[in-house]
């Protein structure tokens, strides 16, 4: 197989001949091969959102060489075997593949640098492309190895065996293996949530949950909540926080966000912002922060967990609960806040996951809550978000707000986006591509960027009255 893929032909000892080189003589791929990894390499370097590490583009580019020599090895034996070109034009196709190889290496530090001056990170040089270069050429070369043997093996078991031992492989890995790794995931979730962090100390003021006669104990709060609930810089504002753990129902933890809100005054407050977390139960502190700014300190929130599994996890498995209970927060403090003398005006807030369920529930009481007054939705997943009579805040290098799988055959449309960085052109398939990689560091940049947003999201927030 290596032989079809390099192009070697003729036996040794054999003349060699403009069309068919021998053994000892200089190996070259054939034409297809080197297009095949010429159209591989310009793919993953081309432009991104977000900037990248050296490790990252490596696995990138390595993975789709890997893959490029898959399909052309694969078409090569669906079409059947054809004598390789002449030496020379398979020569031109190594030559030219490898000027572009260099030429896609360097325009893509280039890219990588206009975002990093951009996002004010530290730029890269020489060093960074060497390390793309080496860890490709590694990643093709183990995953191609792989591959062999992978081939080798069915060779030597036959069709048959092959094919009983791939599906008796599949059954095992859909009913043992995947099972016991979600479960092993979930209970890391679960510990990770419950785990006490010493740097973080409760509240002292009576105007926070878990703090001095709160109604939901600080032990209870988990990991985001007790982040949220220490936060901010005047300890006078109100924040109010139900965790999973603090009632094992989603109609008690309602009723105990409502009682505790209650007691902490949040409903004399002029505006009740109702905070719907990601999937993990995080509140982001920005968007807290810039609220308690915008109105002054006279502003309560509240939010309430609905999941310990980050975001990805909620969002494939458990949208339905981030839902519901969004829906009988909002409709909780909204009926309650229309019962006061002084009415505080509701405003629902969410970010990422937190949009999608928050929106759901905005839309849908709005109409019949008079004191819902707004809504701001922070990097909303692209097309998951209907944003009526509601504000939105989205980077344009959020890979989270730009991707779904219309982007392999049309642009995100940059009608709700801000520009925060350079943006790359869009191409069919390719834009898919890089941005499906840069979901994995989309939380790795700076406020302002990516999928991280700042205090903008509190301030941006409208004065209902």
């Amino acid at each position: 197989m290596i032989a079809s893929i390099t192009g070697i032909s003729g036996h040794a000892g054999s003349a060699q001949t403009d069309t068919a080189p021998s053994v000892s003589s200089i190996r070259l791929p054939r034409i297809e091969t080197s297009a095949a990894l010429t159209s591989a390499v310009l793919v993953s370097s081309a432009p991104a959102l977000l900037p990248r590490p050296a490790v990252t583009q490596a696995l990138l580019t390595g993975i789709s060489m890997a893959i490029a020599l898959a399909i052309a090895w694969s078409a090569r034996r669906a079409i059947g075997t054809r004598r390789p070109a002449r030496i020379r034009y398979q020569a031109w196709a190594a030559a030219v593949g490898a000027l572009i190889f260099v030429g896609a290496v360097y325009s893509n530090i280039l890219w990588q640098n206009r975002l990093r001056v951009a996002m004010e990170a530290d730029t890269v040089h020489w060093r960074y492309a060497a390390d793309v270069v080496c860890g490709a050429v590694c990643v093709a070369l183990a995953l191609c190895g792989l591959g062999l043997a992978v081939a080798r093996m069915c060779r030597v078991l036959g069709g048959t065996r092959s094919v009983i031992l791939i599906a008796i492989v599949g059954v095992l890995s859909y009913y043992v293996a995947a099972p016991a790794l979600w479960s092993a995931m979930t209970d890391s979730f679960s510990v990770s949530n419950s785990a006490l962090d010493d740097t973080v100390t409760a509240p002292i003021t009576t105007t926070r949950s878990g703090g001095p006669s709160s109604l939901v104990p600080w032990h209870t709060l988990g990991r985001e909540g007790r982040k949220f609930v220490s936060g901010g810089l005047d300890p006078a504002t109100v924040r109010i926080y139900v965790g999973l753990d603090s009632a094992a129902a989603l109609d008690r933890r309602v009723e105990l966000a409502v009682a505790d809100m209650e007691r902490a005054g949040a409903f004399e407050r002029s505006v009740v912002v109702v905070a719907i977390p990601t999937g993990s139960g995080w509140v982001d502190e920005n968007a807290v922060t810039g609220a308690e700014n915008r109105f002054g300190g006279d502003v309560a929130t509240v939010a309430l967990q609905y999941s310990d599994k980050p975001s990805w996890a909620t969002f494939l498995f458990a949208e339905d609960d981030a839902r519901r209970a969004a829906d009988a927060l909002v409709r909780a403090v909204a009926t309650r806040a229309a019962e006061k003398s002084t009415q505080p005006s509701v405003i629902v807030y969410g970010q990422s996951l937190g949009s999608v369920a928050g929106s759901a529930a905005y839309l849908s009481l709005r109409q019949t809550h008079s004191r819902i007054c707004g809504a701001v939705w922070a990097g909303p997943p692209a097309g998951a978000v209907n944003t009526e009579s509601s504000t939105v805040l989205s980077n344009s290098s959020d890979p989270v707000a730009a991707w779904s799988a219309e982007l392999l055959w049309s642009a995100p449309n940059p009608a709700t986006t801000r520009r925060d960085a350079p943006t790359p052109m869009w191409l069919p398939i390719v834009s898919f591509v890089q941005t499906s990689v840069d979901l994995a560091a989309a939380l790795d940049v700076g406020a302002g960027h990516g999928h991280r947003y700042g205090t903008d999201q509190g301030t941006a927030m409208p004065r209902c009255r």
